[in-house]
């Protein structure tokens, strides 16, 4: 392996990611640079320093402790680009846009030390493209670098490295991003939003696709997919909301665009509901109202109401019920829940066989396309996406046989 030694991180571009990566960095006692573009105001760092503050009084906070910021100095690309010659490892965080990305790396390429790392922490531009005319230094020591959000306590790390990335460093990164930024680390292929997201955004646009189908509401779903299956409380919509429901059809846009050759790319395509919601602007937290909208009632109280998902409008919300949740509820194996589901004779049932039965098939496609080990798809959906089971686990629970008649039928 290699014996390098990271000492000093150069971040470029301050945004929700990039300023919450650079925290992260300082959590771990390593010291930063965090830069972006200069402002057009007297201060010049006015754009970096705002977003560094606004990350500092999020919740929960990005770092460990107040003192860490002291790690975090800020400037802009304009001025201080140059400081980064004496930087181990420059970590670009701008915006998802080829030809700007190609345009910072090629200043990155005048300032940095021959032999330090450089990577992307893109969530879908493919790696190889942004290497591209630079040279053969830059390109052996570059790679992507997918950190979710949010960096301190998601645990997944994609690594992504292109034919040019020397194997040296692949597995330097697996081996720090699991020691010391204390990730699971999971190697990727170079392909249109690498593992979890390319599964992820299936199994929720599959799912959003199914809601019509089966004529479900926001609350029944979120009440079937969470924690009795092993999810996060926040289940599928309120997931959505806290993301940013325009994220997930930025990556579903472009899943449809770049894999024509994916047996499931028409669902890809948004519902009708969801392109509604996209054109009102109901895009979750960040537009105060998504598949959930948080109202006072008469006597000031809040109330948090569900969107009627054939209507469009808000309505308070209803109770579900379910004799498979029920039966889940004296179980604490996770595993024997999902034969339980399996099994059932009601509606949660039903939805957890159309949906993960689409899921085995649809993982199994992948393979050897985004992975050549089963183990790295279930980690990426562990660690990125709050799964207590990957995709292949829950299948080895439900049973190989019943599962793939199961398959046939749906």
């Amino acid at each position: 392996m290699m014996n390098k030694r990271i000492n000093k991180v150069a971040v470029l571009g301050s945004g929700i990611m990039g300023s919450r990566i650079a925290c992260h960095f300082a959590n771990i006692g390593v010291e930063v640079l965090l830069l972006d573009i200069a402002a057009k105001e007297a201060d010049k760092n006015g754009i970096v320093n705002k977003a560094l503050e606004t990350a500092l009084k999020t919740n929960p906070s990005p770092v460990y402790t107040k003192s860490v910021v002291n790690k975090i100095t800020t400037g802009n690309f304009e001025d201080d680009m140059k400081k980064i010659s004496t930087y181990d490892w420059v970590i670009e965080v701008v915006v998802e846009n080829l030809e700007i990305k190609k345009k910072v790396f090629e200043q990155v390429e005048q300032h940095r030390r021959p032999g330090s790392i450089i990577s992307s922490n893109t969530s879908g531009i493919p790696i190889h493209m942004m290497a591209e005319g630079r040279s053969d230094d830059f390109k052996a020591n570059f790679c992507g670098t997918h950190f979710f959000n949010p960096p301190r306590y998601l645990r997944l790390l994609e690594i992504i490295p292109t034919a040019y990335t020397q194997p040296a460093l692949v597995d330097f990164l697996m081996h720090y991003g699991d020691k010391f930024l204390g990730k699971t680390t999971v190697l990727c292929k170079d392909t249109p939003a690498f593992i979890a997201n390319r599964v992820g955004v299936y199994s929720i646009m599959a799912l959003l696709h199914l809601v019509e189908k089966m004529d479900l509401s926001v609350e029944e779903v979120d009440k079937y997919t969470g924690p009795a299956l092993g999810r996060p409380k926040s289940a599928t919509f309120r997931t959505t909301d806290v993301v940013g429901l325009d994220t997930m059809i930025k990556v579903s846009k472009g899943l449809y665009d770049n894999c024509p050759e994916d047996k499931a790319h028409e669902l890809f395509k948004l519902p009708e509901y969801v392109s509604k919601m996209e054109s009102n602007n109901w895009l979750g937290d960040k537009t105060s109202q998504g598949f959930y909208k948080k109202t006072k009632t008469p006597e000031g109280k809040t109330e948090i109401l569900a969107l009627d998902l054939k209507t469009l409008e808000y309505k308070p919300q209803v109770k579900v019920k379910s004799a498979t949740l029920d039966m889940t509820k004296s179980i604490d194996n996770v595993r024997e829940r999902m034969k339980v589901f399996a099994a059932g004779r009601d509606k949660a049932a039903e939805l957890f066989r159309a949906s993960f039965f689409g899921l085995f098939e649809y993982v199994s496609d992948r393979i050897p396309e985004i992975s050549n080990e089963l183990y790295r798809i279930d980690d990426a959906m562990r660690a990125g996406f709050g799964w207590e089971l990957g995709p292949f686990e829950v299948w080895d629970a439900v049973g190989i046989t019943e599962a793939v008649e199961g398959m046939r039928k749906y």
